[in-house]
């Protein structure tokens, strides 16, 4: 064996890259912001199914999403699994990018257009939860899950 792989045979689990992924260095009060942001975005996956006409294919149909039948219930099951995994801190940070990408493509296609048509304060208006559950995803993929989360657990049972 070569000095480079026995090297990275003998690393300690915490500088390998989906221990670093596991890493937070948030507070435990963060568990109230995953918690919130989880919650928000389960709800919303799971109300894409019950409620398909206004909030799953109709409303992809209604602000131009292509392939309304296919993108509406894969982002409902995103929202869902990620949503839950927030809620829980496991795998916060990958769960926080996919949900960063959702957000985004929702303020693109809702918000973005509603800003040039009825202006900056009635866009501030609806865009707020939007904008809130973005920041919130921003700190949750900067610190992480926290010491509440199962990413700590995990991360502590490893060293």
């Amino acid at each position: 064996m070569s000095k480079d792989v026995a090297s990275l045979t003998r690393e300690p689990m915490q500088r390998r890259p989906f221990f670093r992924l596991l890493d937070t260095s948030a507070p435990g009060p963060a568990l109230f912001v995953r918690v919130i942001v989880g919650w928000v975005f389960l709800s919303e996956g799971i109300q894409k199914f019950l409620f398909p006409g206004t909030l799953g294919v109709g409303r992809f149909i209604k602000i131009g999403i292509p392939s309304p039948a296919f993108t509406a219930p894969f982002v409902g099951v995103v929202e869902i699994v990620a949503g839950t995994l927030i809620a829980f801190g496991f795998l916060t940070r990958l769960a926080a990018i996919a949900l960063l990408i959702d957000i985004a493509v929702a303020i693109a296609r809702t918000k973005v257009p509603m800003l040039v048509q009825k202006g900056f304060w009635s866009t501030m208006h609806e865009a707020r939860t939007d904008l809130a559950m973005a920041f919130c995803l921003v700190f949750l993929l900067w610190s992480g899950g926290g010491i509440w989360s199962v990413d700590e657990r995990l991360l502590r049972r490893s060293r």
